[in-house]
């Protein structure tokens, strides 16, 4: 059947929930586009009769097309340059879903992101489904092609696996805000003690430049080590750049951008009102969709 316009219609409506669903199965914002658009392509050749529930369809054609690119994704990323983080999404203008509670916001951390890429794609299909969108077992089973119980099972290693890593999540947008700027103002003038103030005591510090782009390659640990860092960093970064405090993958963050262009996203994960970890992302195959994002939203 050739696509409709209100065919593409219903579609668009879906776009924002498929490409918020993509980014958490992939950790990337330009894979997960160009998935949602693998998506729409098997949408407009389908017969539209033998589909009951178009949501539903789409979220399993989808979910199947990014497990296909996961598994090859592995492979790639062991062969990494340095430390690998996902790609970096502003939510402040909510692309990938409501922000309203911790869950939310944490179920697009940078962290967890990062925790996800340990379980197998099928593990982390179910935690994704489960936890970020309310699917039950019975709506999972049918996303994936299994049984309730291997759901259940696959849930409950997903579950068991993450635990052990996961940090409790504490979201303040506006403490978050405030911190930023007192970190940014004492890494900008090199005062190390500042620095150390608002920095946990086992704070750590991940770069990743994919090879591309100079970053350290091993993660800096410790207050003073990442305060002597951080400081040297900032007195090396490009003259004329601008810094701005946004709302990145539910986090608050220090966006740098030099000549129209966004030079590097970090953002800052909080604990107990200090810096806990901090996760910074410089290599420029990562920016190209925030720095569209700024383009927009200037």
């Amino acid at each position: 059947m050739a696509d409709t316009p209100d065919s593409a219609t219903e579609f668009e409506q879906q776009r924002p929930r498929l490409f918020a669903l993509a980014y958490r199965l992939l950790g990337s914002a330009a894979e997960a586009e160009d998935v949602v658009q693998d998506t729409y392509l098997r949408w407009s050749a389908v017969d539209r009769e033998y589909v009951a529930t178009p949501g539903a369809w789409l979220a399993k054609v989808l979910t199947n097309l990014c497990l296909n690119r996961l598994t090859s994704a592995r492979n790639l990323r062991e062969r990494y340059v340095g430390p690998w983080l996902p790609e970096p999404v502003l939510t402040d203008t909510a692309p990938l879903g409501p922000m309203e509670v911790a869950e939310q916001r944490e179920s697009v951390s940078l962290a967890l992101l990062v925790l996800l890429e340990r379980l197998t794609p099928a593990e982390r299909a179910v935690f994704v489904l489960r936890e970020a969108f309310g699917y039950t077992h019975r709506g999972i089973a049918e996303v994936l092609n299994v049984s309730e119980a291997s759901s259940q099972q696959l849930y409950r290693r997903a579950r068991a696996h993450l635990d052990r890593s996961r940090r409790r999540f504490e979201p303040d947008p506006a403490q978050g805000a405030l911190i930023a700027r007192r970190f940014f103002s004492a890494a900008r003038t090199g005062n190390l003690v500042e620095l150390e103030r608002v920095l946990a005591a086992d704070v750590v510090s991940w770069a990743d430049g994919g090879g591309k782009v100079t970053a350290a390659r091993r993660l800096v640990r410790g207050a003073p080590e990442v305060a002597r860092y951080l400081a040297g960093w900032m007195a090396g970064s490009l003259p004329g750049l601008e810094i701005a405090i946004r709302e990145v993958n539910g986090e608050p963050a220090i966006l740098a951008v030099s000549a129209g262009r966004l030079w590097g996203v970090m953002v800052l994960e909080m604990m107990a009102g200090r810096i806990a970890a901090l996760r910074t992302v410089v290599n420029p195959d990562k920016l190209a969709f925030a720095d569209s994002q700024l383009c927009t939203t200037a």
